[in-house]
């Protein structure tokens, strides 16, 4: 059942999403901006992924394209307010990205913490064996001694399992986190390239000869491949980082 009701309301935010969008085209203000922002958040509630708004944001165009018969200028305008309303839109999911990226860094200091504790904890057995040597020196009896040594020994090797438990199960939840991210910031990358493409494909159906906004277009493709490049996925390998 709330599978079904996540479905349903995904199909509802569609349908909310579209008519915002042809309202927005049809007004000649940017009074329909508040709504793109609302529509975002619903979306990062729902757990929408920018590749998701961009499916939906590509059919809102299909009906919002102006005729064949009208001037190309026209369509231009039309599908640059329509970018800035899906950028507005975006703008929560990207934000919750952002706060996944400052998770991996915690998880990357949580990761030091854990190296450091494992030394102290490695100093802590020497420095209990030291001390079960010493009171194995001063036993008077050596009845007394090997029970004391026994019991020492014990409890060091319990603390020792106690010890590597804690940390396999940390480091096990450490991996299978950071393994969750990595699949996020792949699926970022997509969605980046999407945009880009969504762009070019803007440009190529809008039968636009404003060179500015073909520069403008352009700019913006290169700007998102450069952020792409600063992550650390180049261009040339876009597919590996898939």
């Amino acid at each position: 059942m709330g599978a079904l009701k996540t479905d349903a309301e995904r199909v509802d935010w569609s349908r909310r999403y579209k008519a915002a969008v042809r309202r927005y085209l049809r007004s000649e203000k940017s009074g329909g901006l508040p709504a793109a922002a609302n529509l975002g958040r619903q979306a990062a509630a729902l757990g929408l992924e920018t590749l998701d708004v961009a499916r939906v944001h590509e059919q809102a165009l299909i009906t919002a394209t102006p005729p064949e018969d009208e001037p190309g200028n026209v369509g231009c305008e039309l599908l640059e307010r329509a970018g800035i309303f899906f950028k507005e839109t975006i703008v929560p999911i990207e934000a919750t990205h952002r706060a996944a990226r400052k998770a991996d860094i915690r998880i990357d200091r949580l990761t030091r913490t854990l190296r450091q504790r494992a030394v102290e904890s490695s100093a802590s057995d020497e420095q209990l064996e030291q001390a079960i040597a010493r009171r194995e020196a001063v036993e008077a009896s050596a009845d007394a001694r090997a029970v004391r040594h026994d019991k020492l020994l014990a409890e060091a090797q319990h603390i020792q399992k106690r010890l590597r438990d804690q940390m396999r199960g940390i480091l096990s939840q450490h991996e299978s986190e950071r393994k969750r991210l990595g699949g996020e910031l792949r699926n970022e990358i997509a969605q980046a390239l999407l945009a880009i493409d969504l762009s070019l494909l803007a440009l190529r159906t809008s039968g636009c000869v404003n060179t500015d906004k073909i520069k403008k277009g352009i700019a913006e493709a290169e700007r998102i491949l450069q952020e792409l490049h600063r992550r650390g996925c180049p261009p040339d390998n876009r597919q590996d980082c898939v």
